[in-house]
């Protein structure tokens, strides 16, 4: 145990709201207890026996509750009895269904990978198969939504489900029983080594079982012969403070500060490290940008006030309140903010908000794209006032996200409009799926090593792309493009190739090579 011690996006924004970073307490109660709510009682009362028009309490009850939350700061809200089993999920680590990550592609289920040693992969379902029938109805072309999938492919575990898929190669549907299992949900998508001593790990979330497969990850590079990691925080929207302050701990020496947290009453928790850490003598380097937030910002915050390692990037998203959930017995619930948290020098680097303006709030990300700081380091303006002396003399920012040691610009290279076309379409994964199904016993044959070090697209292959673009209505002529358009082109199909073999452990690897980002951290 640690020591405790007490005295741009719409979508980025949406995954920060909903892991955020809380603390996972829960309460159940009716929404009618105590004096306090008489008025609101009455109110009710009186539209239920005298409005003009029925009317649907439960509704207005929810509404009453949305707005009376969503008003006091950008990460306190309520959450729908339907919707809570969805948020919750991806924290607790696993669901109950076939095991499959899909898309809906022309209103079709799209399987764009089975789960590693889940129950589709078992009877084998293959990246590219598409889901045309369920016990029989036939679900394509019925409109369907992710939820609809949910409630058809999920269940509990034991049952079984039959699913008829169309496979490309073949006239008849292919039916599959399948019978649901726990499904993990990883958070580390992938690690692997650079280099014989350059390891790396990429965290999506901080969910409960994050801390767990950091150390097996960890332990597995160090196995290989790791000297130094490269920590890839980027796009993490948060999580649990437990799973940050525990991997913290695994880099830092004994009884420095990691986190502390403030209530309105001034009440702090301290949480030191302990000298356990299985990193210790490991440099790190720590990749952010604008949408890590919360739980990553205290990873990158805790190494960075600490003077180890190097943290390069962009600055980060810039949440530094910490959210409690609470839920009723209806199945509803309701996450509010209870503490605000502080870095080991004492920077709080929540970025600046006012109550009731929420649309501002949001919009940050694109203001900071229009001022330019996404591409140009002197385009962040810095408060004096907030600056803030590491033990070893660095000075840091506080009042808006991480700033990195080393800052790392937004790749803003363009695509030759017909790619960006087939990116839009989708076009070069399902190309992808189609050539995996083709040389399917083939590429299983080899070893990912190999294919990662050999394996390029042929002439022929180059051509029969050109021919499924054109299928498409997307007109490009591959052996025209530029060396730079027709690398990006074909690094993404391999990756894609890749993946479906070998899941994340494929699809990063050949991925980072076009990654301008990355290659820029791994030179640190």
């Amino acid at each position: 145990m640690l020591n405790k011690k007490s005295d741009f996006s719409p979508i980025v924004f949406a995954l920060i709201l909903v892991f955020g970073f809380f603390l996972g307490k829960h309460l159940n109660f009716s929404i009618f207890q105590g004096n306090d709510l008489n008025k609101f009682n009455l109110v009710l009362s009186q539209l239920e026996d005298s409005y003009v028009d029925s009317i649907n309490k439960d509704e207005l009850i929810e509404k009453a509750v949305t707005n009376l939350l969503k008003d006091l700061d950008p990460h306190s809200y309520y959450i729908k009895a339907k919707d809570l089993s969805a948020i919750n999920e991806p924290m607790e680590g696993s669901f109950d269904g076939i095991g499959v990550e899909f898309n809906l592609t022309k209103d079709t289920i799209l399987v764009v990978a089975p789960i590693s040693g889940g129950p589709s992969q078992s009877v084998g379902v293959f990246s590219g198969d598409k889901i045309i029938s369920v016990n029989g109805d036939t679900i394509a072309g019925t409109g369907l939504k992710n939820e609809d999938v949910f409630k058809l492919l999920r269940g509990k575990r034991g049952t079984k489900v039959n699913i008829g898929i169309l496979r490309k190669g073949h006239r008849e549907l292919l039916d599959f029983e399948i019978t649901r299992d726990k499904i993990p949900i990883y958070s580390v998508d992938v690690s692997y080594m650079i280099s014989p001593e350059l390891g790396y790990i990429k965290i999506n979330r901080f969910a409960a079982n994050t801390y767990k497969e950091f150390i097996n990850a960890s332990k597995k590079l160090l196995g290989n012969g790791m000297k130094k990691l490269v920590l890839d925080l980027r796009n993490n929207p948060g999580g649990y403070l437990g799973a940050a302050i525990n991997i913290s701990n695994e880099f830092l020496d004994d009884d420095l500060l990691i986190v502390y947290t403030k209530d309105r009453l001034g009440n702090k928790e301290e949480y030191y490290s302990n000298q356990k850490g299985l990193l210790l003598n490991t440099p790190v380097i720590v990749i952010i940008d604008e949408g890590s937030a919360s739980a990553s910002e205290i990873v990158a915050g805790a190494l960075q006030d600490n003077d180890k390692g190097t943290i390069v990037g962009r600055r980060s998203f810039g949440k530094g309140l910490v959210q409690e959930q609470f839920e009723y017995s209806d199945g509803s619930a309701y996450r509010i903010t209870t503490q605000r948290y502080y870095t080991p020098t004492g920077r709080c680097i929540q970025r600046p908000y006012s109550k009731g303006k929420s649309d501002d709030y949001t919009s940050e990300l694109m203001d900071r794209i229009n001022s330019g700081e996404l591409i140009n380091k002197d385009s962040i303006e810095f408060n004096d006032s907030l600056k803030f002396i590491t033990p070893k003399g660095k000075i840091v920012y506080g009042g808006g996200g991480i700033m990195p040691d080393t800052f790392i610009p937004l790749d803003t290279n363009t695509y030759h409009p017909a790619i960006s076309e087939a990116i839009r379409k989708d076009l070069i994964r399902q190309f992808a799926f189609d050539y995996t199904n083709k040389y399917r016993a083939e590429l299983e044959s080899q070893e990912l090593s190999n294919f990662i070090k050999f394996f390029e697209l042929n002439t022929n292959d180059l051509k029969s792309l050109e021919t499924f673009f054109k299928s498409s209505n997307v007109m490009l002529s591959i052996f025209e493009l530029s060396k730079a358009d027709k690398n990006i082109l074909t690094i993404q199909i391999k990756a894609y190739i890749a993946r479906n073999i070998w899941n994340d452990d494929g699809f990063f690897p050949v991925i980072h090579t076009i990654d301008n980002t990355f290659q820029k951290a791994i030179m640190q």
